[in-house]
């Protein structure tokens, strides 16, 4: 056997012998990973292509546009009928303004916090927090709306008046 030839079968014996041990090394880590030891940290790939974080652009309604408007009106007739048995509706808007933008640390989820008044059929006037959340919607694809009603959030979601739908 020539000199080429024994280099050439003692790397490839070196290597399947480390491959051999590698795997053994990970198959015994990890049965003891299983057991309740350590997580492993992220490796290379993961750390640069894989774990991009949030990417938001911070695009939102305005507290008053009519379709984030509408949306509560809809939403809150839907749960008064359906949950609480109730044909209460809202009927108006009145002193809608906002509250905060983005109040918290810069790679949350960017909200629109706004407050006004709404006109209840029940001839009522009652006070309304709501938050405009990016992609907070459906599947996450577009804004959505966190909204209540003080005095008729009767399943005290927000509780105490509210307080917990404000930033």
């Amino acid at each position: 056997m020539s000199d080429r030839a024994r280099f050439i079968a003692s790397t490839l014996t070196a290597l399947s012998i480390s491959t051999l041990s590698i795997s053994t090394l990970s198959i015994s880590t990890l049965s003891i990973s299983t057991l309740g030891g350590g997580a492993f940290a992220a490796n290379w790939v993961e750390e640069n292509f894989y774990l991009q974080g949030p990417r938001y652009d911070g695009v939102l309604p305005a507290c008053d546009a009519q379709n984030v408007l509408g949306k509560i009106a809809l939403r809150f007739g839907d749960k008064e009928s359906t949950y609480w048995n109730s044909a209460l509706k809202i009927t108006g808007f009145e002193n809608i303004h906002q509250v905060a933008f983005r109040p918290w640390a810069a790679n949350t989820i960017p909200r629109r916090f706004c407050s006004g008044f709404v006109y209840i059929s029940d001839r009522t006037k009652h006070l309304l927090h709501y938050s405009i959340g990016e992609d907070t919607g459906i599947i996450n694809a577009t804004w959505g709306v966190e909204w209540c009603v003080v005095g008729l959030d009767r399943n005290w979601a927000y509780n105490p008046a509210c307080n917990l739908a404000q930033p």
